[in-house]
């Protein structure tokens, strides 16, 4: 059975849709013990999303950077990794592309490439820090990778503020179009909605995220060291390797996903206070996604979708926005326990297995 449509096969996809309807559901009570109407909260937010040309290309660009974070995440998971610093990762990503887009002054068929390698490798390494650290010291990369997502937030502040922020300013200065990688036609038919190639880019990840791991044998041999390091290295692998390999593969995908939302939607970066929270995203996405490519693009889009939406709930049904975070809660917690929703779908299942035995 092919492997990147695995997940609409027997239960693996099922399992996900009732897990969504019933954080759906509780998501309902939820509103209704707020004194709100879920049935208009929710039509408000699918107005919000799918109404008009802008907001629809607004949730799709909503959705790219999810992609990437969720892939990153799925990627490390796959691998027997727990890669919590996506976040820093994106952020080191982001901040390469302001400066490379800044610095540079390159015609566009290269501008814009370069930069998003640039990218790419800051965001591997970032990560491959951390897989060092474990194959190296065996520090958990939990703790390390969580470490360095506030040191790469005080470290991107501390480049903008010296190499690329006006004096007086609190953002970087524009990236020069060269770099940019907005679909100026694309734009125009979603009503000036910012998209841009990061979009297609995204989807490519994911189908080379498929072929990786399971077409080379560099992708077998990340995953049978994740599966059992001591089988993986009795067989002859580099395990060390493996894990600073698939550490920095997780982080160049966030790196890459960084890069594109400067060069497609921002142009600049600003100085921040706090995390932005595109890492943290990312392993709600690929929980939803059962850590499979096609399941991290379909986890994005519901995410996005709920995200974006949620605006509409407030000014739409007066919900506040902080609700739409319950049904994402709901969502998540029902999928990572799918041993409830199994329960529930025990006698569907059994009925199936009946008739295949038949």
């Amino acid at each position: 059975m092919n492997k990147f449509v695995q997940v609409f096969t027997k239960d693996s996809f099922l399992v996900p849709v009732v897990a969504i309807i019933f954080g759906l559901i509780v998501g309902a009570f939820a509103m209704l013990a707020g004194g709100f109407n879920p049935i208009e909260a929710y039509v408000a937010l699918f107005d919000k999303v799918f109404g008009d040309m802008y907001n629809f290309g607004e949730t799709i660009r909503q959705i790219t950077p999810l992609i990437f974070s969720g892939l990153a995440v799925a990627f490390a998971f796959r691998t027997g990794m727990f890669n919590i610093g996506v976040e820093g990762q994106f952020l080191m990503g982001m901040v390469t592309a302001v400066y490379l887009g800044v610095k540079l002054d390159l015609p566009f068929f290269l501008h814009a490439p370069i930069t998003i390698v640039g990218s790419m490798l800051a965001g591997g390494l970032w990560a491959a820090f951390a897989g060092w650290l474990k194959a190296v010291r065996g520090v958990h990369e939990v703790i390390t990778t969580i470490m360095l997502n506030w040191t790469a937030l005080y470290l991107v502040n501390f480049i903008l503020t010296t190499t690329l922020v006006p004096e007086g300013q609190q953002r970087s200065e524009t990236i020069k179009e060269s770099a940019m990688i907005n679909i100026g036609w694309l734009s125009e038919m979603f009503d000036s909605a910012r998209l841009h190639w990061g979009t297609l880019i995204a989807l490519g990840a994911a189908f080379i995220f498929y072929i990786v791991l399971w077409k080379t044998r560099t992708g077998f041999e990340l995953r049978a060291t994740g599966v059992n390091p001591h089988a993986a290295e009795y067989a002859g692998m580099n395990v060390n390797k493996n894990v600073v390999k698939a550490m920095f593969i997780s982080g160049a995908l966030a790196g890459i996903g960084g890069a594109c939302e400067i060069l497609g939607v921002f142009h600049y970066q600003a100085i921040s206070a706090a995390l932005p929270g595109y890492g943290f995203d990312g392993i709600a996405v690929a929980l939803i996604g059962g850590n499979t490519p096609i399941g991290v693009i379909f986890g994005a889009i519901l995410f996005g979708i709920l995200t974006f939406g949620a605006g509409g709930m407030k000014l739409g049904a007066g919900v506040p926005v902080e609700l739409i975070r319950v049904v994402i809660a709901s969502v998540i917690f029902f999928v990572a326990a799918h041993g409830i929703v199994r329960y529930f779908l025990k006698p569907i299942l059994a009925k199936k297995k009946d008739k295949e035995v038949l």
